[in-house]
C-alpha cells in the first residue's frame, strides 16, 4: 500500500507559526501549551485520552435477506460508532440511521470485551439513537465523556472526530469548527457543527470532542464531491445543545414529544432580501402563518423576518426549526423580527399538535383542506390542498360558499363551524362563475 503525505499538517503549521511569532505575539500566547517535555513534542493526548474509551463500535444486526435466512440468527448489516455519556446506566449515544431497523445491538468496547445491547429510543428528524449496554455478570468499568455546552463554540476552535471509519480500530482525527447554524442537509431538525476533522463510513454516531476530551457534538453525515462518497473535509455533527435534549427525552418518554407554532419559515437568501428591501442576509422569512395557531396569536405575519430567537441569532430557516424542535409543548420563546424594516418583539408559544380538521383564524379558516376568506360580505374558498375532503368534494379556490348542510352561512366562521359539526356527506351550495352548484364533502366521522 502506497501512503502519501500531507504536504503541512496543521499540527506542524500550527508550532511553526508558534516558533517563529514575534515576541509582541508570544507575550499575548496562552502560559502553557499542549506540550510533553520528557519526550519533546506538542500533544493533546492528555486531555483526549480519558475520553477515547468512552467511545464504542455499535453493529446492528437484522434478518438476513437470502433465500436460508434465518429469523432467530440475526445476521450484521450496520456499523458505526457511539459514545458513553453515562457509566452508571451504560447509556451511549450514536445515529439513528446506525441502528434503523436492527433487531439486536452489540457494542465493541476499546478493551476488547462486546457486550450486547438494547434500544432505548430513537429519534429520526435528528438523527440520534439512545442504547443501554446489557449486563452480563461481568463488571462493567465503563468511562464515559464530559459534556460542554455547544453554545460556546467559535469558529476556529479545534475538534477531534472519534470513531471506527472503514473498518479500522479506533480512529482519532483533529481539524477545525469551520462553521456553526448549520442546515439545508434534509433532516427536520438541523443546526449542524461544520468540521473539516475527516469523517468517513463508520463514523457515525461518534463523538466530536474539544481539545480538552469534552463532548461537543455527535458526528452524523458528510458531503462528498466524490463518486465513492470519501471525506472532502465537510463535516456535520448534531451538537449538544440538540443532543442532550432528544437524550434525556428518549430515556425518559422513549419518543420526543415536539410541540408546534403553526409557522412555516424559509431562509432569507441575498434575493429574497433584495426583493424585500433589506440590509441583511440572514434570517428566517415567515413563509406561512396557520389559522388559529400560537404563531398569528402571537402576531406573526408572512414575510416577517425572525433575526433573533431565545438571545440566539438565527443564521437561516433551520436555526428557528431547530430551536422549536427541542422546546417542549408549553415553551414560550422570545422573538426578534423585523416587519417593513423594523425591528419588534413576540412571545411564540410552542403548543401540542391539535389533531382537527378545522382551524380558525384571525383573518382565515382552514377546514377539510380549504382555506376559507371573507370577501365582500361573503364566504370565499382561497385554496384548496390536494388530496384533502375539500379537493375530493371538488370544491375549488374562488368558490364563493352560500350554505352547508342546507345552512346558510354568511362568513366564514359560520362555514368552518357548520363544516366542524357535519359528519359523512355534507352539501354544499357554492357560486361559481356565476352560477350556482351543489358539491359533496365526505367528512370523516368522529373516531
Amino acid at each position: 500500500m502506497t501512503l502519501r503525505s500531507k504536504t503541512v499538517s496543521s499540527m506542524a503549521l500550527a508550532v511553526a507559526l508558534l516558533a517563529s511569532a514575534s515576541p509582541v505575539l508570544a507575550q499575548s500566547a496562552p502560559t502553557s501549551l499542549p506540550y510533553d517535555a520528557r519526550r519533546g513534542v506538542f500533544t493533546f493526548a492528555s486531555g483526549l485520552e480519558g475520553s477515547l474509551p468512552a467511545v464504542v463500535q455499535v453493529t446492528t444486526l437484522g434478518q438476513s435477506r437470502g433465500p436460508s435466512s434465518d429469523a432467530e440468527d440475526p445476521k450484521p448489516y450496520a456499523s458505526g460508532s457511539g459514545v458513553i455519556v453515562d457509566a452508571a446506566q451504560g447509556i451511549l449515544i450514536t445515529n439513528n440511521h446506525v441502528v434503523e431497523n436492527g433487531r439486536k445491538f452489540t457494542v465493541d468496547l476499546t478493551d476488547g470485551r462486546l457486550f450486547d445491547a438494547v434500544l432505548v429510543g430513537a429519534d429520526k428528524a435528528t438523527d440520534i439513537a439512545v442504547l443501554k449496554i446489557v449486563p452480563d455478570g461481568r463488571p462493567l468499568n465503563l468511562k464515559q465523556v464530559q459534556t460542554v455546552d455547544s453554545d460556546t463554540l467559535r469558529t476556529g476552535d479545534l475538534a477531534f472526530a472519534v470513531g471506527y471509519p472503514l473498518g479500522l480500530d479506533q480512529t482519532l482525527t483533529m481539524g477545525v469548527i469551520s462553521g456553526l447554524n448549520r442546515s439545508g442537509l434534509g433532516d427536520a431538525v438541523e443546526d449542524y457543527i461544520q468540521t473539516d476533522a475527516a469523517v468517513n463510513s463508520g463514523n457515525s454516531g461518534g463523538p466530536l470532542l474539544d481539545s480538552r476530551g469534552r463532548l461537543i457534538g455527535i458526528n452524523t453525515s458528510i458531503l462528498s464531491g466524490g463518486m465513492g462518497g470519501g471525506n472532502d473535509g465537510i463535516a456535520f455533527a448534531v451538537p449538544t445543545r440538540i443532543m442532550l435534549y432528544v437524550a434525556d427525552q428518549l430515556r425518559t418518554q422513549g419518543e420526543v414529544k415536539r410541540g408546534e407554532t403553526g409557522a412555516i419559515f424559509a431562509s432569507l437568501n441575498a434575493e429574497k432580501a433584495r426583493g424585500m428591501r433589506l440590509g441583511i442576509v440572514r434570517g428566517a422569512v415567515v413563509a406561512d402563518v396557520a389559522p388559529g395557531s400560537p404563531a398569528e396569536r402571537a402576531g406573526l405575519r408572512d414575510d416577517d423576518v425572525i433575526t433573533r430567537i431565545q438571545g440566539r441569532p438565527v443564521a437561516n430557516a433551520g436555526s428557528v426549526n431547530a430551536t422549536v424542535g427541542i422546546a417542549a409543548p408549553g415553551t414560550n420563546l422570545n422573538v426578534v423580527y423585523l416587519r417593513g424594516g423594523h425591528e419588534a418583539t413576540t412571545t411564540l408559544p410552542v403548543e401540542t399538535p391539535v389533531n382537527s380538521a378545522v382551524h380558525i383564524g384571525v383573518d382565515r379558516v382552514l377546514a377539510y383542506g380549504a382555506t376559507l376568506r371573507d370577501v365582500d360580505g361573503a364566504v370565499q374558498v382561497a385554496a384548496v390542498e390536494g388530496g384533502t375532503p375539500a379537493a375530493q368534494g371538488e370544491l375549488t379556490a374562488g368558490d364563493i360558499i352560500t350554505s352547508v348542510g342546507g345552512q346558510a352561512v354568511s362568513d366564514a366562521r359560520a362555514a368552518a363551524e357548520a363544516l366542524r359539526g357535519s359528519a359523512g356527506a355534507v352539501e354544499v351550495e357554492v357560486t361559481r362563475n356565476g352560477e350556482t352548484a351543489s358539491v359533496k364533502l365526505d367528512i370523516p366521522l368522529p373516531a
